[in-house]
């Protein structure tokens, strides 16, 4: 693909020449005759570099450079300029420009520059890209699952995080909504900026609106100073409302207002602010039936719901389930320096069988506490919550003739080589993540299955 140059001299002659010139190198050029339009083309179309003269009529290169830069900071400008202005070239320099030229120019020098300058743009290009990649895939990474509607969502996020569009995050209480706003955002090429979270269940409608938009000095009682809101200082960034269908109705006329027209204005003033926001919204309402009963403004509901993503219940992806306990279990067993090796089977036969009406958030809680009152190498039914040991203790009493469900009097091997099948069922035959609950190597569980002719 040919590069893009923008060509801006108001010497007709000279600009013309120079056109031919860069033609015959193979770029693609467009000119413009003065500074003024040379700012108005980098706003509205992509170029790979600028080659712009100094002295121009109505508004010059320096001008012009910084218009170009505050618009776009990493496009390379090339300045032209007599060598009875190298001083002004060099103090361009300064405010961010690639390089300069003198009159008359040197084709060859022209040349280089301009093939350093579109390397120079290239590289930033691709090292932004990289830093986007890198910081979604380990955003992505926060959300643990190899379950089908996992594999689904997660893709849904890739799809959908480059773009600009509003995102409603449904899903039941605990499920990692956060989690996905988060992975939106960092995926996005607004990763650089803020994400600001705004937990709209635990404001009142006063509070809530002050923390929105701002408010002035004086505004209502106790506000002694002049305050952003989230809006203001998500600026450039994301803004992430969390539980949004606790917002009032009188509020969501107001919220509909600063999405629809991209301004805010601050609790006291008449003065309206614009900005630039990227808006996620997540909740663990029926939005359709809370239109229906009059309780959510349509037009708000169809305004946040542009794109959608369910984030599925734990109990729907049960396959999950030993994958996160593992994380978990690593995770606050390091943080509470203890040395685990993993859960016992009768454990982690109960952890597949509960159905996590909290979800992932009730599992955190249960490894967390788990592993605190633990205090051998793995955690067994005693250190689970009351109601994941109910689970074994009424299997024990329904079946207690049951083939093969007591370990009382077995061999160590049998109770080892029932432990391994039963992981290795639960994680779909991946060695390696059975290996990893197990709390042993990927060898040694090659050792072990060799020895039991599995």
């Amino acid at each position: 693909m040919q590069a893009h140059i923008l060509l801006v001299d108001d010497d007709n002659a000279h600009r013309s020449m120079l056109k031919t010139m860069m033609r015959s190198w193979n770029y693609t050029v467009t000119e413009a005759s003065d500074g003024d339009e040379a700012v108005r083309l980098v706003r509205e179309q992509a170029f790979d570099a600028v080659l712009t003269d100094v002295k121009m009529a109505r508004v010059d290169g320096i001008a012009a450079l910084r218009g170009m830069l505050d618009y776009n900071p990493a496009l390379p400008v090339i300045l032209m300029t007599a060598y009875s202005s190298v001083e002004t070239a060099v103090d361009a320099l300064r405010l961010g420009a690639y390089d300069y030229l003198t009159k008359p120019l040197d084709f060859d020098a022209l040349k280089n520059t301009l093939a350093r300058a579109l390397e120079h743009s290239r590289l930033t290009v691709e090292n932004r890209e990289l830093r986007r990649q890198l910081t979604e895939s380990a955003s992505s990474a926060e959300i643990l699952g190899r379950s089908p509607r996992v594999r689904d969502m997660l893709q849904t996020i890739s799809t959908v995080a480059p773009t600009e569009a509003t995102v409603l995050i449904t899903g039941e209480s605990g499920t990692g909504k956060e989690l996905v706003a988060r992975a939106l955002h960092f995926g996005s090429l607004r990763a650089a900026k803020p994400l600001v979270t705004v937990n709209c269940a635990a404001l009142s409608e006063n509070l809530l609106e002050s923390e929105l938009f701002g408010h002035e000095r004086g505004a209502f009682t106790g506000a002694d100073k002049r305050r952003d809101g989230r809006f203001v200082q998500a600026d450039g960034g994301t803004l992430f409302l969390d539980e949004v269908g606790e917002i009032p109705l009188t509020l969501q006329a107001k919220l509909l207002r600063a999405l629809q027209q991209g301004e805010v204005q601050r609790v006291g003033s008449d003065t309206p602010i614009m900005v630039d926001v990227r808006i996620i919204a997540a909740t663990n309402r029926d939005l359709k039936q809370e239109v229906a009963e009059r309780r959510f403004r349509e037009d708000l509901y169809f305004r946040l719901n542009v794109i959608s993503i369910e984030v599925p219940a734990l109990r729907q992806r049960k396959e999950d389930i030993a994958l996160l306990a593992a994380h978990f279990l690593q995770s606050f067993a390091q943080r509470n320096r203890k040395e685990l090796k993993g859960f016992s089977p009768q454990a982690l036969d109960a952890l597949l069988r509960y159905d996590w009406p909290g979800n992932v958030r009730e599992l955190q809680n249960a490894v967390e506490r788990s592993v605190i009152l633990s205090t051998g190498e793995y955690v067994g039914v005693r250190e689970l919550p009351l109601a994941l040991g109910a689970i074994v203790a009424e299997e024990e009493t329904a079946q207690p003739q049951a083939e093969g469900t007591s370990l009382a009097g077995l061999p160590l091997d049998e109770v080892e080589r029932r432990a391994i099948l039963a992981t290795l069922h639960t994680v779909d035959e991946n060695k390696s993540e059975a290996a990893r609950v197990l709390g042993i190597t990927r060898a040694t569980l090659h050792s072990k299955l060799k020895k039991f002719g599995l």
